[in-house]
């Protein structure tokens, strides 16, 4: 599959997710039925999946884990909130680089 093939998965995953359980859990819930969802739809998922950033000839080990990553080609960040903030969007430009 392709990155824009398992993203679909995703999607139509998390739709299905938050219409079963609705708005207002702990992301860590969304985190383990999101997981079996795509684990149920056939996709290869592995979760709070440590991933190393490099700046400027540094490395940090771990400096960031990924909730989710899926078939080793698309990570997943969830968020449980009432409004997405500039440091949210943030976090994710940062780790799409």
């Amino acid at each position: 599959m392709t990155e824009n093939e398992i993203s679909k998965v995703i999607l139509d995953s998390a739709v299905s997710v938050h219409k079963e359980l609705g708005p207002g859990l702990l992301e860590s819930v969304y985190e383990i039925v999101l997981a079996y969802e795509l684990q149920q739809r056939g996709l290869r998922v592995n979760r709070q999946v440590p991933i190393t950033i490099r700046y400027k000839g540094m490395t940090f080990d771990a400096a960031f884990r990924a909730d989710l990553v899926v078939e080793d080609k698309v990570i997943v960040e969830l968020k449980s909130m009432e409004q997405v903030s500039e440091a949210h969007k943030k976090q994710v430009q940062t780790y799409l680089r």
